[in-house]
């Protein structure tokens, strides 16, 4: 069980706005990619780390709720804002990955996108997201990783140990996010790995990891 103290609220205001102002230049590279992470859903959605909403406009008609989760409030808001043109409902909320507002096997799929790399806890963001999901149910997931190269980790475990998590929210770029997936529980299904030719995200935010894991049924 996750301690009843409310966490303290989640501030990168400069951040936050640097990013909106990106995300748009970033959306060529991965746009595609938000479309294929959310074909084939359905029912109810929990997105973790909506930002300013991104994947709203890419959720198919078979999803009949989207639960986005999103702690900086500036991106809270463009969330919002963005929810009123999806073409699913989305209600966005405040929270946190490592205490979501949603109940116990509540939800048929959950969508962590570019943001397992930023929380404070891995493991525990994705014992929620195990948590909320019914058996059976799906986590899809695009982040960026551990590079397979030493050269490559060497510039991850610098740039973590210095700017760029105080630059990129908390961004913390060598994470083995697809171990942390299998340390919760799930089952991974498919696994692609993105390089910075398929996505246009350049070095330390390469390379990237897609794919669907699955919460096992009961027995």
């Amino acid at each position: 069980m996750t301690s009843q103290t409310d966490p303290a609220p989640v501030r990168h205001p400069l951040f936050a706005r640097f990013y909106a102002r990106m995300s748009p230049l970033m959306e060529r590279g991965i746009g595609p990619y938000r479309s294929r992470l959310l074909d084939g859903l359905h029912g109810r959605v929990l997105e973790v780390g909506a930002g300013a909403g991104a994947n709203f406009a890419h959720y198919p008609a078979g999803v009949t709720e989207v639960l986005a989760v999103e702690p900086e409030a500036h991106l809270r808001h463009l969330a919002a804002s963005a929810a009123k043109q999806a073409p699913v409902p989305v209600q966005v909320v405040d929270g946190v990955a490592d205490r979501l507002p949603a109940d116990d096997r509540s939800c048929d799929a959950a969508v962590a996108c570019l943001v397992l790399c930023t929380v404070p806890d891995p493991d525990a963001a994705l014992a929620e997201l195990f948590r909320i999901l019914r058996p059976g149910g799906q986590l899809r997931f695009f982040e960026h990783v551990r590079a397979g190269t030493p050269g490559g980790r060497r510039v991850q475990r610098i740039a973590d140990a210095t700017v760029w998590p105080l630059i990129s929210g908390g961004c913390h770029t060598g994470r083995d996010t697809a171990a942390a997936i299998e340390r919760a529980g799930f089952v991974i299904d498919r696994l692609d790995t993105l390089s910075r030719t398929d996505t246009g995200m350049p070095p330390p935010a390469a390379p990237q990891i897609f794919g669907t894991a699955t919460r096992p049924p009961e027995r």
